[in-house]
């Protein structure tokens, strides 16, 4: 079992995804956590749209990324999915693993209506969804 580890600024929206959609598609290969550079609080539009898709993510709580260091958890791989705007800002987790970065666009930055913002969302969400389980298809391989 390898330790993923998804990090953004907030750990409000995108990185709470990908750890639920990896946690529940690969979930006899990884083990999936999250965290932020300045954890904030959960977005209620990301839970009702991970909710659409069958996955309750809102008792999940925001954690930083110091308090999965202090955890002493050895991550494998370390997922940054800040958009490529605030990539500069994205935070770079320390440690040894494997690094990749899968831009997403942040759902708090989505502006319009109520509907609009969780349409918004459900794309981001999709987005990160097929990148999931690309990465479970590349890793995942069992043996025939």
């Amino acid at each position: 079992m390898k330790n993923v580890l998804f990090v953004c600024i907030h750990n409000s929206a995108r990185s709470q995804m990908a750890e639920a959609f990896l946690n529940a598609a690969c979930p006899e290969h990884f083990r999936a956590y999250s965290a932020g550079l300045e954890p904030g609080k959960l977005n209620p539009v990301v839970v009702e749209a991970m909710e659409e898709v069958g996955i309750d993510i809102s008792g999940n709580r925001t954690k930083s990324v110091d308090e999965m260091l202090q955890g002493g958890i050895a991550f494998d791989l370390v997922v940054t999915v800040c958009d490529e705007a605030s990539a500069e800002r994205c935070p770079m987790f320390p440690g040894g693993g494997e690094r990749q970065h899968w831009g997403f666009p942040d759902p708090s930055a989505l502006r319009g209506s109520p509907e609009e913002k969780l349409q918004g969302t459900r794309e981001i969400r999709d987005a990160i969804a097929r990148r999931v389980t690309a990465f479970c298809e590349e890793k995942c391989v069992l043996p025939a």
